[in-house]
Formats: structure tokens, sequence, C-alpha cells
């Protein structure tokens, strides 16, 4: 069963985590590569795990070396993140290296967050916004980084879970709209965050 949340108790204090540190950073890079989506020639969804928010956990705490305290605000910030049994959690970002380019692009893009979507089975679910702070200003210009939920109910993880079932990851934004398709292996591995 997946894990669903972050404790004091699973971070590890800095010298033990160097000691593992390589050995893990080869494993959650090997772990993203599945969770690692493109949709379109911008968007790129990366779906959050519990070990993906551990070791995001773990390099912050050594880079800031904030001790306790500094802890205490990242599993505030990170455990959200965490998918929860019934959910796929994303953070989607929209990556264009020219700054004017990307600036006019997100200009445009405003409420991309409510139109991101999962279809499994041609059931589409709907991507919920990470209700922490807006990632639309008031003059419509989108975040390049968002984050979602995607909420399942117990049919559509059945049907997500199945073997070579067909799923698509999408934005149906007027300026930006693109989907793809699962790999098996993608699929695979997103499914074990259900519970």
């Amino acid at each position: 069963m997946a894990q669903t949340e972050l404790t004091a108790d699973d971070i590890l204090d800095l010298p033990d985590y160097e000691k593992i540190r390589e050995t893990r950073r080869a494993e959650i890079v090997a772990k993203k590569k599945l969770r690692r989506v493109a949709v379109g020639p911008y968007a790129t969804f990366y779906f959050e795990s519990y070990d993906t928010m551990w070791y995001q956990v773990q390099e912050m705490l050594r880079i800031e070396k904030g001790g306790d305290a500094q802890l205490v605000d990242e599993l505030e910030a990170y455990n959200p993140l965490i998918p929860k049994g019934s959910e796929l959690v994303a953070t989607i970002m929209f990556e264009i290296d020219n700054a004017d380019i990307r600036s006019a692009f997100l200009a445009g893009l405003g409420g991309v967050e409510d139109c991101m979507t999962i279809e499994i089975a041609g059931e589409p679910v709907t991507a919920i916004p990470e209700q922490d702070v807006d990632r639309t200003t008031a003059d419509g210009k989108a975040s390049s980084v968002q984050f979602v939920h995607f909420n399942f109910s117990a049919d559509q993880i059945t049907k997500f879970k199945a073997d070579n079932a067909r799923v698509t990851v999408g934005i149906n934004h007027p300026k930006y709209g693109h989907m793809t398709v699962l790999s098996e292996e993608s699929r695979a591995a997103l499914a074990e965050d259900f519970a």
C-alpha cells in the first residue's frame, strides 16, 4: 500500500542522508522518469509520490540546513502533494527557455489549471488545483508552475489499474490543447499510487 504522508520520523538526519544520498538519488531519478509526462511542446506533468516528496524534503533540508524549524515548513508544503490513495497529484511546468516567449505564452494561459484532465476508458477526470495560492493572476496570466489533484472513483481506479488500459493526460485550454497517451510503463507506475 502506498504511503500517503511524510512525518518527521521518516526524515533522516543529514549525516545519515549523506551516506545513502547517491543511491537514493539514482533510485528517484529512475522512478521520476516513468512519472514524467510531456503534454504538447511546453507542458510537462511530474506525477508526485511519497518517494518524490521524501527526496524533495531531504534535499531542501540538505541545501538550507534549517533543522527542525525548516522541517515543519517542508512537511506542511510537500505533504499535500503526496497522493492520498484515490488520487494522482501532479506538478505541471510550462518550460520555455526564451523569457519573452514564455511571458507572452503565459499571459494568454489564465485558467489553465482548470483545463487539465486524465481520461481513462473514455471517462475524463478533471484536475482540481492545489488551493495554496492562486495560479492565475487577476489580469489572466498563468503561473509557469501548477499543482493539481486528480480524484478518481473506485471504478475509475479499477480501470486505470488494468493492464494496457488506455490513459491519456491532456490540457484543453483554448490557447493550449494537447494530449498524450501514457506508456504502459508510466501507467503501471502511476497505478501504484492508488490504495
